[in-house]
Formats: structure tokens, C-alpha cells, sequence
């Protein structure tokens, strides 16, 4: 029994039905064929399935696509605008903060958070907040690198 629901995602209304027990992670993908947004782990321990509910930081995988009812949902695919990356997006292709790329999606948003409500990062500051997101290629420090330097470019075009 399908439920209809209504949400705003990156920037645009959407209406659509969605059975009871379908994640977020599911309806992005596989309905609305947002898949930038990563399945990892389906346990909400890796971060590759990380959004942003109005403007914080979730696992996509650990939320039904009912409870998004009403909410404002913002994806990777929902960063850059006019075409010009985010600069978090920005920084992690300038400091090679990927590698095969699985991870980089949920980083950039759970990055993207952090930097909003703590624009003035350190390197510390990042290794313990981003320990929710497993990343298996890069052992973290071009990601610590990146993090710090698109901080600073979200400080920078916050201020201009």
C-alpha cells in the first residue's frame, strides 16, 4: 500500500508514492534516479548514503522516505549551482580528497555540514567528526586537506 508523499529536493517540490518501508536512500535512487547518494553499508556505519534533512547532516540509509515528509532534502547532485561546483566539492578534486570515488559523495555532504556550523576547522576538528564516514582508499589526510580548504572557500563566499 503505497503512501504519497511531499518534499522539497535540492530546491525542487516533489510529490511521489513510496511504499511504508522504503529508505530514503532507496526513493533518492531509485526513484527519483538521484545516485550520487551512496548504498554502503545499509547499517547507517559508513556515510556513503549521507544527505543533508534541512541543512543537517543524516545517513540515508537509517530513515524511512515517509519521515521526509514536508522536509527539504538536499543531495550531492543539489551542491553545485550554475554549473560551479560547491566549494567543498571544489576542494576535494584541488587536494585529491578521493580516490575511487564510493565515499566522496558522503563526505562532501557530511564535510559541508560540518563546515557550516564550524567554518573555522582543524585537522583535529575533522578526523573526530568525520569518523562516521569509512572511507578505503585514501587514508584520510588529502580528505582532512580537502575538508579544511573548502571550509575556508565556504567562509570566503559567505563573506564576499
Amino acid at each position: 500500500m503505497a503512501i504519497s508523499i511531499s518534499l522539497t529536493v535540492n530546491g525542487s517540490p516533489v510529490t511521489a508514492n513510496v511504499e511504508p518501508h522504503t529508505l530514503l536512500v532507496q526513493f533518492l535512487r531509485e526513484q527519483l534516479r538521484l545516485t550520487g547518494t551512496h548504498v554502503g553499508c545499509d547499517t547507517a556505519q559508513c556515510g556513503a548514503c549521507t544527505v543533508h534533512l534541512n541543512g543537517r547532516a543524516i545517513k540515508s540509509c537509517n530513515m524511512l522516505a515517509v519521515q521526509a515528509e514536508g522536509q527539504e532534502i538536499t543531495t550531492i547532485e543539489g551542491l553545485s549551482k550554475n554549473g560551479e561546483l560547491h566549494p567543498m566539492q571544489a576542494a576535494f578534486r584541488e587536494c585529491h580528497g578521493l580516490q575511487c570515488g564510493f565515499c566522496t559523495p558522503g563526505m562532501v555532504m557530511s564535510a559541508t555540514a560540518l563546515a557550516e556550523t564550524n567554518p573555522d576547522l582543524t585537522e583535529d576538528d575533522v578526523r573526530r567528526q568525520l569518523v562516521g564516514n569509512l572511507c578505503r582508499c585514501t587514508g584520510y589526510h588529502n580528505i582532512v586537506k580537502a575538508v579544511i580548504q573548502g571550509a575556508a572557500g565556504m567562509k570566503a563566499g559567505a563573506t564576499a
